[in-house]
């Protein structure tokens, strides 16, 4: 069987406050494999944006391993990681990150000129996502002259456009109303459809059904990973 795309053994993560530790991760052990569909879940404070960082390689942890594509990204430097980040890692945030003066074209393309792409295999690349996102006719359009929904889909191209290992969602739904969430969440579906790994952090229920996998923290360890089969046997 291929080796889990993540996986992650005894990580904490604690933070120095004054003169306070903070104990955020107790001891997290957790797998994913390439193809799947994961929702994180967990009240404030139970870890899971802490989780979250470390999933994309914007922090390291205290200690524990974290194996990522058979590379260790545990204890990496800022620049290493950086790499790992632009390669393997697609975000899609909440408050969408667009720059505010530059065309959707562009701002799907950017993460293409830190990989030291051409100019030319940029705007292929760039005009190639932009459609499979259904925003063709809204390319030469800047973000104050989108949707919501437009834009967070100008920021799911994005996240796709260097075809990453894993497409992370912090709250991708959380500026959207019910009816443009409802479409975002069909496009991370067609998006996990065609093979990539999404990993979803939301603390909406309704969201988190989108998953085929949903894990819920609790003071810094896993509660429960319960998988969609097992939802449907549930009584």
């Amino acid at each position: 069987m291929a080796n889990p795309l993540i996986k992650i053994t005894d990580i904490k993560r604690n933070f120095v406050l004054g003169n306070e530790i903070v104990y955020v991760l107790k001891g997290i052990d957790l797998e994913i494999n390439k193809g799947e569909y994961v929702a994180l879940m967990g009240p404030s404070g139970s870890g899971k944006s802490t989780l979250m960082n470390l999933l994309g390689c914007l922090d390291t942890p205290t200690s524990g391993r974290y194996i990522l594509n058979e590379k260790d990204v545990s204890q990496m430097r800022d620049d290493e990681l950086a790499e790992i980040r632009n390669k393997e890692i697609g975000f899609v945030f909440q408050t969408f990150n667009l720059l505010p003066r530059t065309t959707a074209l562009d701002n799907v393309a950017l993460p293409m000129i830190y990989a030291g792409h051409g100019k030319s295999e940029r705007i292929a690349r760039a005009t190639e996502v932009l459609k499979q996102v259904n925003l063709a006719d809204r390319m030469d359009h800047q973000p104050n002259q989108l949707s919501g929904g437009q834009r967070q889909r100008v920021a799911v191209a994005r996240a796709l456009v260097n075809k990453p290992s894993i497409i992370l969602a912090d709250e991708p739904t959380g500026n959207l109303d019910s009816k443009t969430s409802v479409e975002i969440m069909k496009l991370f579906g067609d998006i996990h459809a065609q093979g990539n790994t999404v990993i979803l952090v939301t603390h909406e229920e309704d969201i988190a059904a989108y998953a085929h996998r949903v894990i819920r923290l609790r003071d810094g360890l896993i509660e429960s990973d319960t998988s969609k089969e097992f939802q449907t046997n549930k009584i």
